[in-house]
């Protein structure tokens, strides 16, 4: 009877650090979306932010960086200095930013074809770069995000590229400096859905990712 209950004993502390093990915090060793604790997921072998629902429980930008977001260095380029970021703000479900105006074609602004999926895009698709935080590593690569203008309107758009927000200056960037690290990079097609002008250059807005009900809403009321 006394082996019995030693051997249980025994079994008992062999299986209990493997159960403790099943749920990970943030930037813990994870195998399966089960791993994770809470709505941390499984990324790349790590527990992380959920970047779909956007959560900020592990960092403040989406999947890089931490709770505030600092500079990375600068970049000198055309003799002037620009701050590089690996972070962007946290992510909420009225994320404000600033968008820009890029040409996703081939010759245009972008220079390379859009990172998600090696390819150029027409103007008159509702696609957008997100800077280097919130682009996450690809993670939001496809995804569609909702965004809202000053003036009330709306429209969704898919996440085709970075703005990168390190890197700048050369052939690949076409020549341009990093992005800001708060940037959503629109398409005129974006634009104009908005009922925005892109001789502004740069617009207040907020963003977030998009439900399926806005996804459907502005697909077929607007």
């Amino acid at each position: 009877m006394y082996s019995i209950i030693t051997l249980l004993i025994i079994s008992l502390l062999v299986l209990l650090p493997h159960h403790l093990e099943a749920i990970s915090s943030c930037n813990e060793s994870c195998r399966t979306l089960n791993d994770c604790e809470g709505q941390l997921i499984c990324i790349k072998g790590k527990c992380d932010d959920d970047p779909d629902i956007g959560t900020k429980i592990c960092d403040g930008g989406g999947g890089s960086g931490g709770g505030s977001c600092k500079s990375s260095g600068t970049l000198i380029c055309k003799g002037k200095s620009f701050l590089k970021f690996k972070c962007s703000p946290p992510i909420t479900s009225s994320t404000p930013a600033k968008l820009t105006n890029n040409d996703f074609s081939e010759g245009g602004d972008g220079g390379a074809p859009s990172q998600c999926d090696e390819r150029f895009h027409s103007n008159t698709e509702r696609v957008v770069a997100l800077s280097t935080g919130w682009y996450n590593d690809g993670s939001r690569c496809g995804k569609i995000i909702k965004i809202t203008a000053k003036n009330g309107r709306s429209t969704t758009a898919k996440v085709v590229d970075q703005c990168d927000s390190q890197n700048g200056c050369d052939a690949e960037h076409a020549g341009q400096p990093p992005c800001k690290n708060n940037i959503v990079d629109g398409s005129n097609a974006v634009w104009s859905a908005l009922g925005l002008d892109t001789d502004l250059g740069v617009v207040d807005v907020t963003w977030s990712m998009a439900s399926n009900d806005d996804v459907y809403a502005l697909k077929h009321y607007t």
